[in-house]
């Protein structure tokens, strides 16, 4: 870090107030708050869901008025050439020529920050072609460049694709490549790594710290992640409510807090290893108005198979030329077999694109199968059709990676929630009614929320909904596919609680898809780790994780980052290894997975090549 004491901040918040106009009147999203940046500086602003996190940052960009906020009260100093500006009361045509090219932002939700009907290399050019003058061949150069940066894998091709046809991880790291495209003066952080997997998170905080210290760029980092806080930050701000409740040095912050909410959020983080010798899940510590609360612990349960999946293949056409023929196959889940008992949890964990999400997707029918078969109590789900798979999805709901996506923007929550009954002709509308307000007080909303739209909520309180949802028709099988990725620690903490609470009360199963390794060692019985479409290693959770016996399993373990400012593990240098293509010609005839038992119900894939 650069000397801040010695410069002046590039960035200096003075008692900035933000409000919002709701149905039910105005609401005051930030309160008061002060803060300096200063160059090559990174600050993390940390704090739970709705604290004011994200609008501090939307006001530095003042795209909060687009939001429905304004900015009531207080000044925004932006150091630039010819001196500070106050961007709260800079013209719009000024603000254009900033954002984007002196002050970008990596945003919280990728789809929300991508045009879905321009490609991927045309939204990474505009930028550059508009604040830096170069030209569409000179631009799509440094697009690549952008792309093998982020390690986007074969960055040629996602020049032509839209965002669509990317799954989460890769939609960040697109995010994430055109905010630093113009390689700005400050960077805004929204939870940057939130979709991402923890190898390259690891790489993508390296490569924002690298540009931190080669370009003396200051980093506004907004994260509900302690472990990232801790690798990342110089300077720590602790929100709640939207005010400031502590600020001071990173190592002090984790150290010795002064404030009570601060020391139940650091206590409420997720650590690995913290399963260590327990065969069951066990509720997280609940934060509860600033203090630490505990829950009784889930019984473990034996119990019957549920869903049975064996040998699943789905694939994807690649089609090109002037005719659009398919020239290739996108092998993206690739002979997956596993079992979820009932009232378990299997999780699957791997990398972004690994194809964890593909998996669920084809157990819902979301995507076709290529090959395999899926028999959810007894049932065979890729037989059923019309009526039948209709009336199958009843019993399997889906919480979605990306709450906002998943949402109607012009319904209310409360209609939203109602939906699922309405198609299933459930209860008359009072009986529906009190069944959303009580789905509400399970995932900690408040009722009144129950006439908002979902631009009024926080990410977190997104991805609440979603969850609320998908408990509206009393699934037996939830497959939540990154649900709690998006929330800070104390509301994840919250909704996993809620999920195993679910799970002993109505014997409910969940296949969890993740890749917060900390997360799915609390919650998990059992676990697949997934590479290349391809399960891995397969067993109890405390076969996987005390005894992991594959390479990549391990590395993923190394990989995760630790809450501790003393054992940082931001690399100096980026090594990216390259990573395999799961694209193949037509007539590709993939091996079988072959799996050596290393005890009953632990499973290691064989190496074709080396046998071990």
């Amino acid at each position: 870090m650069l000397d801040a004491d010695l410069q002046e901040p590039l960035v200096s918040i003075r008692g900035l107030r933000v409000s919002f106009q709701t149905h039910d009147g105005p609401v005051v999203g930030v309160k008061e708050l002060s803060f300096d940046i200063g160059p090559g500086e990174c600050v993390c602003i940390v704090g739970e869901s709705g604290s004011g996190k994200s609008v501090s940052s939307l006001s530095l960009m003042r795209l909060v008025e687009f939001g429905g906020g304004e900015i009531a009260k207080g000044e925004l100093l932006f150091q630039r050439e010819g001196g500070p500006v106050d961007l709260a009361r800079s013209r719009p045509a000024t603000m254009r020529d900033i954002r984007g090219n002196e002050i970008a932002m990596i945003f919280q939700e990728p789809m929300t920050a991508l045009n879905p009907v321009f490609t991927v290399g045309d939204q990474l050019a505009e930028g550059l072609m508009t604040h830096r003058g170069l030209s569409r061949k000179e631009a799509m150069a440094r697009v690549l460049e952008l792309l093998r940066e982020v390690r986007i894998p074969e960055p040629e091709r996602r020049l032509n694709q839209y965002p669509h046809e990317l799954s989460g991880g890769m939609r960040q790291r697109v995010v994430i490549a055109m905010a630093m495209a113009c390689r700005p003066r400050l960077l805004i952080c929204d939870e940057p790594t939130t979709a991402l997997d923890v190898t390259i998170q690891a790489e993508v905080l390296a490569l924002i710290d690298r540009l931190k210290r080669e370009t003396g760029m200051a980093v506004m980092f907004i994260t509900h992640d302690m472990s990232v806080v801790a690798q990342m930050a110089d300077r720590v701000v602790v929100m709640f409510r939207g005010e400031k409740v502590e600020e001071g040095p990173v190592t002090q912050i984790f150290e010795r807090p002064q404030r009570d909410y601060t020391k139940a959020l650091l206590a409420a983080v997720p650590r690995l290893g913290e399963m260590t010798g327990r065969d069951a899940p066990e509720p997280m510590r609940l934060m509860r108005e600033g203090r630490v609360t505990t829950a009784e612990p889930v019984p473990a349960r034996s119990s019957a198979p549920l869903l049975e999946v064996r040998g699943l293949c789905t694939r994807f056409s690649v089609r090109g030329g002037l005719m659009r023929r398919v020239v290739a196959q996108v092998h993206a889940v690739e002979d997956v077999t596993f079992t979820v008992n009932a009232g378990e949890t299997l999780s699957l964990v791997g990398e972004s694109g690994c194809g964890k999400s593909t998996t669920g997707r084809s157990i819902l029918r979301l995507v076709e199968p290529s090959a395999g078969t899926v028999h959810m109590g007894g049932q065979d789900v890729l037989a059923l059709q019309g009526t039948g798979l209709r009336r199958m999805r009843r019993d399997m709901q889906m919480i979605f990676q990306d709450p906002f996506a998943s949402l109607d923007p012009q319904m209310k929550l409360v209609d939203q929630v109602e939906e699922p009954m309405l198609n299933f002709g459930i209860g008359n509308r009072a009986e529906r009614r009190d069944r959303i307000a009580q789905l509400f007080d399970r995932v900690e909303l408040p009722r009144s929320f129950m006439n908002r739209y979902p631009h009024e909520m926080s990410g977190g309180q997104r991805q609440r909904i979603a969850i609320a949802r998908a408990l509206a028709l009393n699934p037996r099988l939830i497959i939540a596919d990154e649900a709690v990725s998006a929330l800070d620690v104390s509301v994840q903490a919250q909704v996993l609680n809620l999920l195993m609470e679910l799970q002993r009360d109505l014997g409910i199963s969940i296949l969890f898809i993740s890749h917060d390794m900390a997360v799915v060692e609390r919650v998990s019985h059992h676990v697949g780790v997934m590479y290349l479409g391809r399960i891995v290693e397969i067993g109890t959770r405390r076969q996987v994780f005390e005894n992991p016996q594959h390479s990549y399993t391990r590395q993923l373990m190394a990989a995760v980052p630790v809450a501790d400012p003393r054992q940082k593990k931001i690399s100096e240098d980026l090594r990216f290894r390259p990573i395999p293509s799961p694209i193949h010609p037509l007539g590709y005839h993939p091996p079988r997975s072959v799996y050596r038992e290393v005890a009953p119900g632990h499973r290691v894939l064989v190496d074709p090549v080396t046998h071990q």
